[in-house]
């Protein structure tokens, strides 16, 4: 699991807030290239060779869990990103998730990234009624696809086109696999409010 880049420029006064300049390497996204999708407010997982395995961050000091298994490591913030095992009480909602997309889905889960939703995960702002797990680039159906469809790629229009629906942000994916994404409360304050007005 690698750290998604964001669109735009992260503020250096406000690391919480994106100034409207084009993360290098993403300008992919500002040329019409790639799909826009819902990010969902949940917590990464991973399926591989039907195991499940959940984002673990390490940070600097900090020992690693057991199983871990490093997929990036962030040299400005020392942080180590990666995946671990299952295998303590603190799983029972991934546990919960994995049992329910089984239940949907048969004994065949696809090997890929997931996210775990729910009404335990992140204050479960998307209204998810039991613990499950979404396949990234997911849709809920046809017309969620078409409106991601008109998902604009300038700051401004993008500052607007989210704060106009009750998402937690947008991820684009190419077609060789390079993904950006920008989240709704990434954009300043005083901007959202003067979009909104």
């Amino acid at each position: 699991m690698r750290k998604i880049p964001t669109l735009f420029a992260r503020d250096p006064a406000d690391r919480g807030r994106v100034l409207p300049e084009v993360t290098p390497g993403c300008e992919w996204v500002a040329a019409g290239e790639g799909r826009a999708t819902r990010k969902w407010d949940g917590t990464a997982c991973l399926v591989r060779d039907g195991q499940l395995y959940k984002r673990a961050t390490v940070k600097p000091g900090r020992p690693d869990p057991p199983g871990f298994e490093l997929a990036q490591h962030d040299h400005v913030t020392g942080k180590r990103f990666g995946w671990a095992p299952l295998g303590g009480p603190d799983d029972r909602w991934h546990l919960e998730g994995w049992a329910n997309l089984h239940a949907l889905g048969g004994d065949l889960v696809p090997d890929g990234t997931y996210e775990l939703v729910g009404p335990r995960v992140n204050g479960n702002p998307d209204g998810f009624a039991t613990h499950t797990l979404l396949r990234h680039g997911w849709a809920r159906d046809h017309v969620e696809l078409a409106d991601f469809d008109t998902c604009p790629r300038t700051f401004h229009e993008l500052a607007a086109w989210l704060r106009a629906r009750p998402v937690e942000g947008v991820v684009w994916h190419a077609s060789d696999g390079r993904m950006a994404k920008l989240k709704r409360r990434d954009f300043p304050a005083a901007l959202a409010s003067s979009v909104a007005a």
